[in-house]
């Protein structure tokens, strides 16, 4: 079954929203709030009758009961420190192995048209190998006997060299839409982008609640967009359904040109 949730992070400081005591029936609601919204419990301090999450993002009742009945149109995007650099101007995609298979060949030119259709500073174009003209070339291959896919983050101001794409999604299972979110994914980590809900999986994935941290690469969101996630919200969730449509979302396309 499939989770909803809206993740929203009040401080104090920042936003002097909910800040004082709180009673005990209210703290009560508040942290049962938090776990439905998908907090672990370990990540539930209170102190002095007020309740915190991370150790220094206050919770108000009034924010906690939002985190259950938010619009679900609005999702977070978040991205690693390093990122695209401003020399790369045109990432060459290598996809040659995909050739010989119309479904493959089709999800990835659908992939690279979703970075392409957005204004961005870079330009992403499908090669047969050739590093002609190419700023940087990202190569495309099969993951035998998987159904999802890998890549990794930048480097050194270049995206990730490697995208991996499961041979399990050559099910009649998956559509090519369903392929085209898969492979959009997958580019996305390797210009920058992190899970969605990178810090509650269990909102895109289902089961318990995992949190990937900062997985050493950083955790930033991107201005301009929410700090919560929702299923469906972003082509960049941990996990994918059969009905995806392979489109990016409204906060993606927000994401992208926020930063590129």
């Amino acid at each position: 079954m499939l989770k909803r949730a809206v993740v929203i992070s009040l401080s104090c400081g920042a936003l002097a929203i909910g800040c004082g005591s709180q009673s005990h029936g209210d703290t009560n609601e508040i942290i049962e709030n938090l776990v439905q919204a998908g907090f672990p419990r370990s990540d539930i301090q209170v102190f002095d009758g007020v309740v915190y999450t991370g150790l220094d993002a206050e919770v108000s009742l009034e924010a906690s009961r939002e985190m259950l009945t938010g619009d679900s149109g609005t999702q977070e995007q978040y991205r690693t420190t390093n990122l695209v650099g401003t020399t790369v101007t045109n990432i060459c995609v290598n996809g040659a192995a995909f050739a010989s298979n119309a479904k493959f060949s089709q999800g990835l030119d659908l992939a690279i048209q979703n970075y392409n259709q957005q204004a961005l500073r870079w330009h992403m174009t499908r090669t047969s190998g050739s590093t002609t003209g190419c700023s940087a070339t990202i190569t495309a291959l099969f993951a035998q006997g998987v159904t999802g896919g890998s890549s990794g983050f930048p480097s050194g101001g270049r995206p990730f060299n490697t995208i991996n794409i499961g041979t399990g999604l050559n099910s009649a299972t998956y559509s090519v839409d369903v392929l085209e979110h898969v492979i959009t994914h997958e580019l996305g980590h390797t210009v920058g982008f992190r899970h969605s809900d990178y810090f509650n999986r269990a909102i895109s994935c289902g089961g318990a609640a995992s949190n990937e941290g900062t997985a050493g690469v950083g955790a930033i969101l991107i201005p301009g967009t929410p700090s919560g996630a929702t299923v469906g919200g972003s082509i960049m969730n941990s996990c994918f359904r059969t009905t995806e449509t392979g489109e990016l979302t409204a906060s993606d396309r927000t994401a992208l040109n926020a930063i590129y």
